[in-house]
């Protein structure tokens, strides 16, 4: 089975380094093959045999903190569920710079997030999938509103990439 694992926070400060040669051999060492990582943000391909993708991704937190001791929520996808996330897009991509999709680790709590006012967040606008939520931000990524209101109200794990990212990355899974 094909995965696609994305690695929250690594790499956005000195503290966080991980190098993808390192990251690779990781993988590699839980056993899984056809390893590949695409840009130093944390996103790597790899195949292994099928396990639910919780499963996966809890065994490389689990070697990261052993081998590198640090704490990194990962979250993994199957190359059919990344294929889903393109294909279930409920927004308009404008700009592929400047939309992203935030990966969460379960689904999301939708009482939550009818609880905060789309008036709060404007002109930026989110629209909620199974386990992703899909965002749009017309003044770029820079210091954009929602992320912090979303990071106040939910400890759940997530780890947002923008669609050039997510689309690279689906294509890279299919080849």
């Amino acid at each position: 089975m094909r995965y696609v694992a994305l690695l929250r926070g690594i790499n956005v400060n000195p503290r966080s380094r991980v190098a993808m040669a390192d990251l690779r051999a990781l993988l590699e060492g839980l056993g899984h093959t056809k390893v590949r990582t695409h840009l130093q943000s944390g996103n790597a391909l790899f195949t292994g045999d099928e396990q639910p993708p919780e499963q996966v991704a809890s065994a490389i937190e689990r070697r990261i903190a052993d081998e590198l001791g640090m704490e990194v929520p990962v979250i993994v996808r199957t190359a059919a569920e990344l294929r889903a996330v393109v294909a279930d897009n409920p927004l308009d991509v404008r700009e592929p710079a400047k939309f992203a999709v935030v990966f969460l680790a379960e689904p999301p709590d939708r009482e939550m997030l009818e609880g905060i006012d789309p008036a709060g967040y404007a002109p930026e606008e989110m629209r909620v999938g199974r386990r992703e939520l899909y965002m749009y931000f017309p003044d770029g990524l820079r210091r954009p509103k929602l992320p912090p209101l979303l990071e106040k109200r939910s400890s759940m794990t997530a780890t947002m990439r923008n669609w050039n990212t997510v689309t690279k990355l689906l294509a890279l899974t299919e080849d």
